[in-house]
Parts: C-alpha cells; structure tokens; sequence
C-alpha cells in the first residue's frame, strides 16, 4: 500500500478511506442493509490486512451503533497509533434543542459521547457534518480549537458545505490564531460534479485534504441500471440525491460501463479509478457491507485511465443542483 500525505499535515494515510455508515444494528438501524458485529469485525479486518489506515464514521451513523462497532472493532484488531479514525457532529437522533448543531455545548457534549461509543480517549479528525446557520462560526471555530487543545481530536475537518463557507470559517481561524481546517468531506462522484467549480479549487489551493463521500452515487455506478440490491430498494436518501437527475445521469453510467468492459473491470472500479486520478482528491470514502466490495476497491487503485477514458466518461455531464450543502429551512440528513 502507498499512502499518502494528509493534505498540509504529518498525517500518512492510505488512498481509501472505510466508510461505516453501513454498520448498525441489523433490524434496528437507521438503514435496513446495516450490517452487525460480527460482519462489521471481519470488514475492518479486511481492510487492516489490505492495509487501510484511515477509518471514518459519525455520531449520527445508526444513532450511535456505527462508532460503537467500529470501535469494537479497530481496539481489538488495530494499534491505535497507527491508523486515523475520523467522526462527526451536527445531526442527532432527537431533534431537540441543544443537542445537534455546531454550538460550544452541542460539540463538547457530542464529542465525548462519540469517545464513549468508540472506546477511545481521542479522534484523529473531527468533521463538522453540515454547516450551521443557527450558531455563529466564531462560536463554532473556537469551540472546536479548544477540542484539539484538550487532546480529545487531533485534527479538525469540514463536510458538505459551500466553498464560501468553508473559506470563512478558515479565515476566521487564522484571525484568532485558532485551529484551521485539514480536510474537506465533500459531495463528488461521476453522477456529481459541481464541487469542481469552486470547492476543488479552493482546496488544491490551500493544500486541504479531499475525502469524498458517495464515491459510487449510492450503488448507481456500480451495478446494471436494471439491477436491484437491497440499498437500491430501501435507501430513500440515494433516490433523493440522484432521482432527480436520473435520465440525464444514464448517458455517464452507460459510459461507465463501457469502460469497464474496455479494461476487464468492474463498474464500481472505474468509478473509483476516476475519483483516484484527480489531484485534488486524497482518500474517497468507500462504504462496505461485504469483504468483496474491499477487495473490489483495492483492486481499482491498479485500473489507468488514459485521456480517452476520461473524456468518455466526463463529456456526458450537465450541470446538477447542488446536493451536501444545503440552505437554511431544508433537511439533509444521511449520504
């Protein structure tokens, strides 16, 4: 495995990242195809023997059961000095006051809860999940340089937002001499595009580490458009990101296809080759229910796009509405 520089940090980490939204409680989870213990144990220890370093989950994952299986997982299989493990705040299984959002008591509160579930006395990176229009950023920045003053997050990171807002809250740290930004988890597959034309920019730039999520739109990259799968029958949210634009969106997964079958590989290869060969882009986040979607991942880093590939696959894109950032008054809940 080579892995690679975290932005304009120290940190080393492999060029996919696990993504365990997809561990909970079978039956009892957010999401009907959650997996448990026992298959969420084996995955990550896949994915330790394939040599990922770099974990990722959130507060908000199954209302908590993805931290606390993941950190079952990793403080038996993993030294903790060794790997990254990355969560979340914003979102909340109550929808109360006080308890989501970025506010200085939401954070602290929200943090060491996380710390429980994982069984760990810190974070590698700690991502603010959404940006919150009901907390000034100020509040927001400072609460979270007293978290990484405190030891309880080693690094703190961004997601889902728009370029401006992710630069106001860095500039607003760098007035105060506060802790910045190293990462950005952002919204960007073939299906989705228009973190190119400001947020890609912004943090090439500024040497901001990208992570981002949904690398296979949900499935729809990565299987027949006539075939079904569990996800693809139950996960509202996917229809909500990608319904929209489904007749426009056939034009690029037939062009996925098609490269795929130029190179002897899967779909879901090209699709992670494509994200792999933009310099922006550090580490996708890559969701796993089954050791062979690891292994299928891995095997993409080997897939070489040439220039005709790429324009195969890019030309077919129009421009999408903006999906991950949201405005104030909506809901956005899981990806």
């Amino acid at each position: 495995m080579e892995y690679r520089q975290f932005g304009h940090t120290g940190l080393q980490v492999s060029p996919l990242c696990l993504g365990t939204m997809g561990f909970g409680t079978p039956g009892n989870s957010m999401f009907p195809w959650a997996i448990g213990e026992p298959e969420s144990t084996q995955i990550v220890k896949k994915a330790l023997d394939l040599g990922l370093n770099f974990f990722d989950t959130a507060n908000i994952y199954s209302h908590g059961d993805s931290e606390r299986l993941l950190g079952s997982a990793l403080n038996q299989l993993a030294d903790r000095d060794q790997i990254i493990v990355a969560t979340k705040v914003f979102f909340t299984e109550k929808n109360a006051p006080n308890l989501a959002g970025l506010s200085r008591k939401a954070i602290f509160t929200q943090l060491d809860k996380s710390l429980t579930r994982l069984n760990m006395d810190y974070v590698d990176l700690y991502i603010i999940h959404r940006w919150d229009y009901h907390t000034p950023i100020e509040e927001t920045m400072a609460a979270l340089h007293q978290v990484v003053q405190s030891g309880k997050a080693r690094y703190i990171g961004a997601s889902a937002m728009y370029a401006w807002q992710f630069e106001k809250a860095q500039a607003i740290a760098k007035a105060n001499g506060w802790t910045e930004f190293v990462s950005m988890q952002n919204h960007l597959n073939l299906l989705y595009r228009e973190e190119e034309r400001e947020m890609l920019p912004l943090c090439a730039d500024q040497n901001i580490a990208v992570t981002p999520y949904s690398p296979l739109a949900s499935g729809r990259l990565a299987h027949q458009p006539n075939q079904t799968t569990q996800r693809s029958q139950t996960d509202t949210v996917q229809v909500s990101k990608y319904g929209a634009t489904e007749s426009e969106d056939q034009a690029i997964i037939d062009a996925v296809g098609q490269v795929a079958r130029k190179h002897g590989v899967n779909r879901s290869q090209i699709a992670l080759a494509w994200l792999l060969q933009k310099p922006e882009v550090t580490a996708p986040i890559i969701g796993a229910t089954k050791v062979a979607h690891l292994t299928s991942a891995i095997d993409a880093l080997k897939v070489k796009l040439d220039a005709s590939d790429i324009q195969a696959l890019e030309a077919p894109y129009l421009p999408h509405p903006v999906v991950g950032a949201y405005a104030p008054g909506t809901t956005d809940y899981q990806r």
